[in-house]
């Protein structure tokens, strides 16, 4: 086999041709063409194998100038440097040979010492150019491996608590490329570059990550949801949405940005019937549009604890047939068009070797840089910041201590978060020697970790694992999920690991303050009202015994009669802020155990167990409330039912309340009426359900 560069001169002079491969000597392989018809002819077949070209200017059939268009258009000039011998001397000409690619002249009459340097100088800057091409290729091919590791782990984590793999996620993420990349081949309506669509696929993937903090017996219930459960199940777009809000950093990130856009309207239909907004058409930005239909076409085709999995085709009919709701056209029409390749590119999983389209194009970026454009290095740069800008971001999500181990040289690069997480810096060298370290994990945990480690094999390299840490003199628990790294070779050997710590503390923390989102109307921080729905339900206990002399319920719905003046001459801050004091006072008015909620702009709920004549405690609760808040009067009307006489469904408690209310208001406001005290005429007078401002709790809901 010939190892040797290998170096094509072309020139008409047989002569010429000779004393350069003399000059250059017996190190390198030596082809000619006399023409520049035989050297496109020579560079055709061998390709880049060629490491340099001399080139004549004046030749018969085609000169120098003609070799080099060839080459730009071919785009073979990037890959071989080209060298241009000649006697010629004019700025005009060596201009449009530099204007065509040429790296270097050498002129006629040949000194050896010049050729012999040009030649090698070319070649060493070459080769310097393709193996610093070569690193930064490694470099984003292991940075999108780590992005893939880190959506699969993510992923894994979201989907855990549901009782779904984190397949779901990765398919989603998929189909979400597949789509649009077929819809910008279909219609430049949506103006999507390459790095749009990069984007939004990357930004997919925490679609679901609000379901953290929906109660894992709804989660997972294997039946049908009631009215309240899906009321609570449907908060996780809005809870998702709510996450990405609060993000401490990255919070302005284009990435951060398309996240909360897909995590907030993924629910959303194109014909307005979706939720929590109830958005239509392009009011849906097609990021949203798009993961909603992957996410309903992978619902479909997977198995779920409440339905079988669905064919590829019938999941397709049911989708155009409109049973999942209605979607854009032109996405059902890249639908159609992409799916005799969705059952080969889904369920493929994360093997940490995949390489996105994205990422290709990204090093042909930087295999540009490297024939010497400038601009295009430049852009190489941004693409690896944002490489670098989207794993910092899930790091940042998680709230979690990202690591990267590699075991030559022995070293730990730790996230963002490692200093105030853990008290150690973000990269330890010799991290199993380092006094600190060791201190924290403890070099048992730390032994036991490696050998779990070493113990995986590349088709099954996760660890799952808890330890016990100190952290400045403070005992915690960590969960540990790591994936260990495997080379290429045969047989592999272990280079490092990637994976992440996580404060079982903090994450049962942060689950709570997420249940608290889920269940509490954000303003004033009462229960909101599918919730309360949900609980005085249960309360009630319909359908079951009770002592009817202990346990009786008062349910009271409380209007503010002149909100909206506060809105109107003051301002919706102002208004706001109404709320909030009212809401306080309505919670300090009541015990503890009392049921407190806002169920739709300035219409809130009671629900408190009474056993004896409630006529002076909703007469105290009500003189409470009344008075002003800077200066402005508080009037509030209340309308009350108890479940005197046997009543136990909520539903029904809850429009006796409602009717009883709009009789208090029709009446003249600022003031209580009990459902009871009505006539019998009075009592049916909403039964068509005219009173839609107080209506129900769902309607309530829509209305904050």
């Amino acid at each position: 086999m010939n190892n040797k560069q290998t170096i094509l001169i072309v020139d008409d002079s047989m002569l010429n041709r000779a004393l350069l491969a003399d000059m250059i000597g017996d190190s390198f392989r030596i082809l000619e063409a006399e023409d520049g018809k035989q050297a496109v002819a020579v560079m055709q077949k061998e390709g880049s194998g060629i490491s340099l070209v001399l080139l004549d200017y004046v030749m018969p059939q085609m000169d120098g100038f003609g070799v080099l268009e060839v080459m730009n258009h071919n785009g073979w000039i990037k890959d071989i440097p080209v060298i241009m011998v000649s006697a010629e001397s004019d700025a005009a000409y060596i201009e449009r040979a530099y204007e065509l690619g040429v790296t270097d002249f050498i002129n006629r009459p040949y000194d050896v010492n010049i050729v012999r340097r040009r030649v090698m100088n070319t070649l060493m800057l070459y080769q310097k150019q393709r193996n610093l091409m070569g690193m930064v290729a490694d470099q984003v091919y292991e940075r999108e491996k780590s992005n893939n590791l880190m959506v699969y782990i993510l992923s894994h984590i979201v989907e855990f608590r549901n009782g779904e793999s984190g397949m779901h996620v990765l398919n989603v993420q998929a189909m979400t490329e597949m789509i649009l990349t077929h819809l910008v081949r279909l219609t430049d309506q949506y103006n999507l570059t390459a790095e749009d669509i990069s984007l939004i696929s990357m930004a997919s993937s925490l679609h679901d990550i609000g379901k953290i903090a929906i109660p894992e017996e709804i989660l997972n219930k294997p039946g049908r949801f009631t009215d309240e459960e899906f009321a609570i199940m449907k908060t996780h777009s809005a809870v998702g949405a709510q996450m990405l809000d609060d993000l401490e950093l990255y919070k302005d990130e284009k990435l951060v940005k398309v996240a909360w856009e897909i995590c907030r309207w993924h629910h959303e239909r194109y014909d307005g019937r979706g939720y929590p907004d109830g958005l239509v058409g392009e009011e849906i930005p097609i990021s949203a549009q798009v993961v909603a239909l992957a996410d309903v076409y992978d619902a479909l085709t997977s198995p779920r604890v409440y339905k079988p999995p669905f064919s590829h085709e019938e999941a397709l009919r049911m989708i155009r047939d409109g049973e999942c709701g209605t979607f854009n056209p032109l996405i059902l029409q890249c639908l159609t068009e992409v799916a005799g390749e969705l059952e080969s590119r889904l369920n493929r999983g994360v093997t940490g070797r995949e390489v996105t389209n994205d990422t290709q194009r990204l090093v042909e970026t930087a295999l540009d840089a490297a024939a010497g454009d400038a601009q295009a290095s430049s852009r190489t740069l941004e693409l690896l910041d944002y490489e670098r800008m989207k794993y910092h971001f899930f790091a940042s999500m998680s709230n979690e201590v990202q690591f990267e181990f590699t075991e030559e040289p022995a070293m730990i690069v730790l996230s963002d978060w490692s200093e105030r997480k853990l008290g150690l810096p973000e990269i330890v060298m010799d991290p199993y020697n380092d006094e600190a370290f060791c201190q924290v994990f403890g070099s048992e945990n730390l032994a036991a970790m490696s050998s779990l480690l070493r113990s995986t094999t590349p088709d099954d390299p996760v660890v799952d694992m808890e330890m016990q840490v100190t952290v400045e003199g403070e005992t915690r628990w960590l969960h540990v999920l790591a994936r260990a790294l495997w080379s290429e070779e045969n047989p592999p050997s272990y280079m490092g690991s990637i994976g992440k710590f996580i404060d079982i503390d903090d994450q049962q923390a942060q689950l709570r303050d997420l249940q608290f989102k889920a269940y509490h109307d954000p303003l004033t921080e009462v229960v909101n009202g599918a919730f309360a729905r949900k609980v005085i339900a249960d309360r009630l206990g319909e359908g079951h015994d009770h002592d009817r002399d202990t346990d009786r319920f008062v349910l009271a719905v409380c209007d503010l009669d002149l909100f909206k003046q506060a809105n109107d001459n003051h301002g919706h801050q102002f208004g706001d802020k109404v709320l909030q004091h009212f809401a306080s006072r309505l919670q300090d008015s009541v015990r503890g155990d009392d049921i407190v909620a806002r169920v739709g702009g300035d219409e809130f709920l009671l629900c408190m167990e009474c056993p004896v004549n409630p006529q002076p405690l909703i007469e105290r609760i009500h003189g409470s409330l009344e008075g002003e808040f800077e200066g402005f009067p508080l009037s509030v009307s209340m309308g009350v039912a108890t479940t005197e006489g046997g009543v136990r469904d909520y539903d029904e408690l809850f429009r006796r309340a409602d009717v009883a209310l709009y009789h208090m208001k029709r009446s003249g406001r600022g003031g209580f009426v009990f459902y009871d005290e009505l006539n019998e005429e009075e009592q049916h007078s909403l039964t068509d359900g005219s009173h839609t401002a107080l209506s129900g709790i769902d309607k309530g809901e829509e209305g904050q």
